[in-house]
Parts: C-alpha cells; sequence; structure tokens
C-alpha cells in the first residue's frame, strides 16, 4: 500500500509540474509578444517605459492603434503584477516599481523612459 500511496504522490507532482511549465511556458510567450509589438512605437517614440510599471505615451497625438495597444498592455501588466503581489504577500505598489526599473532597465537605447521626476528622455 506504501509504494501505491508513493506512486499516486509522485503522478500528481508530475502533472502539476506540467501544468506549472505549460502555464511558464504560456506567459514567456504572450511576453515575446507583446515585447515585439512594442518594438516599432517605442523607436517611432509614440510610447515609453514609466518608473512606475507602465507604458506611457510620450506624444499625446498618438494613433488610436497605439492608445489601444498602450491600454492593453497596461491592463495585462497590471493583472501581472496583481498576481505577484498576492503570491508574494506585498502591495501592488511594490511590485509596480520594481517593474519600472526592470522595464527601463531593459530598454533600448534610444527609446523613451519617463523618470520619477514625470520628465520624457531618451535612455
Amino acid at each position: 500500500m506504501k509504494f501505491f500511496n508513493e506512486t499516486r504522490m509522485m503522478n500528481r507532482d508530475n502533472w502539476i509540474n506540467r501544468i506549472l511549465t505549460a502555464l511558464l511556458v504560456t506567459m514567456m510567450t504572450v511576453s515575446i509578444a507583446q515585447a515585439s509589438a512594442l518594438t516599432q512605437p517605442k523607436a517611432d517614440g509614440w510610447i515609453g517605459e514609466q518608473s512606475n510599471g507602465y507604458i506611457g505615451l510620450v506624444k499625446n497625438n498618438a494613433p488610436a492603434d497605439i492608445k489601444a495597444l498602450v491600454a492593453d498592455v497596461n491592463a495585462k501588466r497590471k493583472a501581472g503584477y496583481q498576481q505577484i503581489a498576492t503570491r508574494q504577500s506585498t502591495s501592488l505598489s511594490e511590485v509596480e516599481k520594481v517593474g519600472g526599473l526592470k522595464a527601463i532597465e531593459k530598454t533600448l537605447a534610444g527609446n523613451y523612459v519617463k523618470d520619477t521626476a514625470g520628465a520624457w528622455r531618451k535612455k
């Protein structure tokens, strides 16, 4: 009976590992797709990364599709930040700050970033 229970637990653990791996791959795919969708608007100077963890409009006269992209990416980021905050038992604002620092760090040279003082500058 002991062997049966151990085998059952191993099968359950394998199943959990497969689910977690699938979720991780899905999340990475979504992140890559979002990053590639942001590349051109960032290079064109329409949008930039902000220290609060979200994308912002560098130019207020951005086309509707750019504004929609910003809203979509920010909604997804907020949902992701909230999941991390819940999982880590910390505040959303703390996760947003870390996300902002990481996003600015990863932003390519020549793209815009908004500093904590609220000024847009090229990285």
